[in-house]
């Protein structure tokens, strides 16, 4: 088995409003590292972005393409932002009037970014969704290029965020499917992983 150059990010981008406060979401990032746990394990070379590190969506895509022309196959599976505030405060912002605006401006798509210029690596991405999960995760692979995508719905009975067990739907660009159904995180690293090697041999 050839040794891979696997990137992968993971866990949540933080947003600054200031010193103090962030826009983030509940991404735990537990995901991305048992990606990196399986890829490790099968020997290959893991170059892990995102965990205990506090990134903003603009320096994860600085480390990201700092690192991706030494890749073989990119993991996206951090939650990154799409929005952040347009100006951010140098100092503590007080608490004043009764209400106040904060302005956002869109953070650049790296997932899409790297998609249409991945030449001959793999590229994975995740969806999480509330609704429509195969419609909206299909789209996804296709406008961003993707070899396949881990989707993932988002319910009040299925709280993704946490939790060690989680079924997802793997969707290829040929159309395959395959539901992974109430399995560990470890699980699904061991799909993707296998499923990054079976491309990559075919490449």
């Amino acid at each position: 088995m050839t040794r891979l150059s696997i990137l992968i990010t993971a866990g949540p981008t933080r947003e600054a409003i200031d010193p103090v406060r962030f826009i983030s979401n509940r991404s735990t990032g537990a995901m991305g590292k048992a990606i990196a746990k399986a890829a490790r394990k099968k020997g290959h070379r893991v170059i892990l972005i995102g965990p205990g590190e506090n990134l903003s969506a603009l320096n994860m895509r600085k480390k990201v393409l700092k690192n991706f022309t030494a890749a073989d196959a990119v993991v996206m599976a951090a939650a990154v932002a799409d929005y952040r505030p347009q100006r951010q405060s140098a100092r503590k912002i007080k608490k004043s009037a009764a209400k106040m605006v904060l302005k956002l401006i869109k953070n650049p798509d790296i997932l899409s970014e790297i998609g249409h210029k991945k030449e001959n690596r793999v590229i994975v991405g995740f969806a999480l969704e509330t609704e429509n999960l195969y419609k909206n995760a299909a789209e996804k692979l296709k406008k961003k290029n993707l070899d396949f995508i881990v989707a993932n719905q988002l319910t009040k009975k299925h709280n993704v965020f946490g939790r060690n067990k989680t079924s997802v739907l793997i969707i290829d660009k040929a159309g395959s499917r395959k539901l992974l159904k109430n399995v560990s995180k470890d699980k699904v690293a061991e799909e993707i992983i296998k499923k990054i090697e079976e491309i990559r041999s075919k490449n």
